[in-house]
């Protein structure tokens, strides 16, 4: 049993623990600082659609007095609705199937199948393809990629999706690459939100 002592030295057979020293972070910016108050809108608003020309703060010789309502009304900035219930370019699935082709293509030319590659190459040609139907500039666009590997031994294979959708505005696309080993199946679900 351990004798415990107080105050003093510690005992001998323990050592003392020394907190790691981290690097500071930077400092943020505090949203009543004149300077600060535009840069901290506009990367609030940086995804937005709408362009930020000019803020003019609420600032006066008081700001502690309107503090919090003000830090809440800034948390809620909302825009006006566009009203728009139809995209401004509608989902070509043509093109996205030819672009999403070449890219399986392209990629999968001298791979063979091996279950432990697929496994992260199936996140990197999802991110690849993500990246290109972006790319096409369908805005108000919501894209799901899903990408298969089926290795060949003799089956058969059925794969279903079922989604609900407005028929008029949302689609979807299939490419495949099939090699002796293997077939890829790479998905495209383009979804249009209001």
């Amino acid at each position: 049993m351990e004798k415990r002592s107080r105050g003093g030295n510690p005992p001998l057979n323990q050592t003392l623990q020394v907190p790691a020293v981290t690097p500071r972070k930077e400092r943020r910016p505090s949203m009543f600082e004149k300077e600060a108050y535009t840069q901290i809108l506009r990367e609030r608003l940086k995804e937005s659609f709408h362009d930020v020309q000019y803020v003019e703060p609420p600032f006066d010789e008081s700001v502690t007095d309107i503090g919090k309502e003000w830090k809440n009304a800034l948390a809620k900035l909302r825009f006006a609705n566009s009203y728009r219930m139809e995209p401004l370019k509608k989902f070509q699935a043509y093109s996205v199937q030819t672009k999403v082709q070449q890219i399986l293509k392209e990629i999968l030319k001298d791979v063979k199948y091996d279950d432990k590659v697929f496994s992260h190459l199936s996140l990197e040609l999802a991110d690849r393809i993500l990246l290109a139907v972006k790319e096409f500039g369908y805005y108000r666009y919501k894209f799901i990629i899903k990408v298969l590997f089926i290795q060949k031994t003799g089956q058969a294979i059925n794969i279903a999706s079922r989604w609900i959708w407005d028929v008029t505005w949302d689609s979807w696309v299939a490419a495949q690459h099939e090699t002796e080993t293997y077939v890829a199946l790479a998905l495209v679900f383009a979804l249009y939100c209001e």
